[in-house]
């Protein structure tokens, strides 16, 4: 009789059983839910929660006023616009670059995907210092722009946008790659002997797997690009009503010691990209909803 079929003694446990009640290596709920919840208070709820508080010392009518100023709507028009077009723009270029990556093999193709990362590494100074350069009425591409389109791209909201799609990209490209590479080929094959051409395959197959990274990484790079500073500052000019961003707008009423004001311009800011944001986390929901229902 082998040592399996002998029945365990009453009372008697497994030498490697784990208790279900037993403490467990790691700590607790308890602990790591206050952790977590002291953590993200000390560094996000408390600093957000200040912006409200500060800019409520102005009253409704001072705060009307401070965020309904005409130089203020044009900042707000400017930045939430041009993070819009350039999340777009990412959207669908960022996507081909992931493809490219995940699908071919070409010379060349680790350093193409070291380049995407560069936008994470280089500081946004010099980001903004090298598009300016580059972009300028005598630059490399500035030059034969304005020269043959008559097309002027420093200096002007042309000109942000493309700074916000450089900085923008990496948030598509490296959300959108690894579900790639997780889809098989044998299901475009399968697609294609069901008589489907290139474009059903990518709208009924390719499209609805890849669609929430899609919607993650767009929303990854306009919230990037709302708070961009560092490299839209210098390509942009800083006109007011033509060119000026709102976080150049904050620091210049910090400048001026008006901290209230700059308060309240965060505060409509922090409100807008909350509510953009919660928009696409209702789709991204909405639409993982629809998967679990079509696999059932």
């Amino acid at each position: 009789m082998t040592s399996a079929s002998i029945p365990a003694a009453k009372g008697a446990q497994a030498p490697f059983a784990v208790r279900r009640n037993s403490p467990g290596v790691l700590p607790g709920f308890g602990i790591s839910m206050g952790y977590a919840v002291l953590y993200l208070s000390v560094l996000v709820l408390i600093p957000l929660a200040a912006l409200p508080i500060k800019s409520a010392s102005l009253g409704w009518q001072g705060f009307w006023d401070a965020v309904t100023a005409p130089r203020v709507v044009a900042s707000y028009q400017l930045t939430f616009g041009a993070s819009l077009l350039a999340a777009l723009v990412n959207l669908v270029f960022g996507t081909i670059v992931a493809w490219v990556l995940v699908r071919y093999r070409f010379p060349g193709k680790k350093i193409l995907d070291a380049l995407v990362d560069l936008p994470f590494a280089l500081p946004t100074a010099v980001a903004g210092i090298a598009l300016t350069a580059l972009y300028s009425e005598k630059g490399w591409l500035g030059a034969p722009l304005a020269d043959w389109f008559g097309l002027k791209v420093a200096f002007t909201p042309l000109g942000i946008v493309i700074a916000l799609i450089f900085i923008g990209v990496p948030f598509v490209v490296r959300t959108v790659q690894p579900v790639l590479e997780d889809v098989e080929r044998e299901i475009e094959e399968a697609a294609a002997s069901l008589g489907a051409d290139r474009w059903q395959t990518i709208r009924r197959v390719l499209l609805p797997t890849i669609l929430p990274a899609l919607m993650t990484g767009f929303a990854l790079a306009f919230a990037r690009a709302v708070g961009e500073y560092g490299s839209v500052v210098f390509i942009a000019g800083n006109m007011p009503m033509v060119s000026e961003i709102t976080p150049l707008l904050i620091i210049a009423k910090l400048e001026q010691f008006d901290y209230a004001g700059a308060a309240a311009i965060a505060t409509v800011m922090l409100a807008l990209s909350f509510v953009l944001l919660l928009v696409i986390n209702l789709l991204q929901g909405w639409q993982a909803r629809r998967g679990l229902g079509r696999q059932a």
